[in-house]
């Protein structure tokens, strides 16, 4: 009985079918639940500071692999504590440039894994954006500053690429439910027409509450994965992130077999998802060109 460590800062009911498409991964190459692996579960519940402390429970656990779901900050505490028990990671950041690997190629003989490139389709989802709404000349970009993906440097260079679509980039930093309660209405009086919100899985937990938010404040809104378009958001553009769980499955699974050195995967696949019924409840008419480019429609 081999076992694995399963690091995420969310809960398992915000984060059920990505764990599922984990399990599923690693059944697909031959390790099966209860059977020849035992999975061992620490989840932070959106509690950032319980991390490090998971982190150390799973390698006293003594357990031959570490995977980490989700956000930099889990990879950051599982790195720190693993010592030579290998980890699998993904993540929305770049992990090079968040110092998590050196590079995608070598990351290190007991890292490696996914990366879902949230930072960088951020251009592409705020193209998309002003497509939705080419009225929009005030967008607004929500994001954690607990989460060190959203530095500094990556705000100015996001706020570069507004300018270069003639639009004006409003940075609103929100760590819970209190701040995003209190944004929206900052966002209301400052009149902004349109909202991205970031990447983080803090945000994936509130997002009935946020989506809710966007409608009653009828603010067209871009969200970093479906799950957001699945509740009622009006759109989102991102990694097919069921299929990077299912992947790191077998990546896991390959390590538990010996294999090391191996590099950080890219995501190949992206789909664009929009919600009718919610541009309808905000008095949005999608384009027609934008319907038909959709993977996606939900009516």
């Amino acid at each position: 009985m081999r076992s694995v460590g399963i690091l995420h800062s969310a809960s398992f009911e915000t984060s059920r079918s990505y764990f599922a498409a984990f399990e599923s991964g690693l059944a697909e190459a031959g390790f099966k639940r209860d059977q020849n692996v035992s999975l061992e579960y620490r989840l932070a519940n959106n509690d950032l500071d319980r991390l490090s402390h998971l982190a150390s429970e799973l390698v006293q656990r003594n357990v031959d692999v570490i995977f980490v779901g989700a956000n930099t900050p889990a990879v950051i505490a599982a790195k720190a504590a693993a010592g030579s028990i290998p980890i699998v990671f993904v993540m929305g950041a770049d992990p090079v440039k968040t110092g998590v690997v050196p590079s995608l190629a070598q990351p290190g003989r007991n890292i490696t894994g996914i990366t879902g490139l949230a930072g960088e389709l951020f251009s592409k989802r705020l193209q998309l954006l002003h497509e939705l709404v080419p009225s929009a000349r005030a967008v607004a970009y929500m994001v954690n500053p607990a989460n060190p993906a959203f530095t500094e440097i990556a705000l100015k260079t996001n706020a570069e690429l507004a300018r270069g679509l003639g639009l004006q980039l409003l940075v609103v930093q929100a760590r819970n439910l209190d701040e995003i309660e209190k944004a929206f209405v900052s966002l209301g009086e400052s009149k902004v027409d349109a909202l991205l919100v970031g990447a983080d899985t803090a945000y994936g937990a509130l997002r009935h509450q946020i989506v809710a938010l966007a409608t009653r404040h009828a603010i067209p809104a871009s969200y970093p994965v479906r799950d957001f378009v699945e509740v009622g958001g009006l759109s989102s553009y991102s990694t097919d992130y069921v299929e990077v769980y299912r992947k790191c499955g077998a990546y896991v699974a390959r390590v538990l077999k010996g294999e090391r050195d191996l590099p950080v995967q890219q995501p190949t696949s992206f789909k664009f998802v929009l919600n009718q019924k919610a541009a309808k409840s905000i008095g949005l008419e999608l384009p027609s060109t934008l319907l038909a480019s959709a993977d996606e429609v939900i009516e």
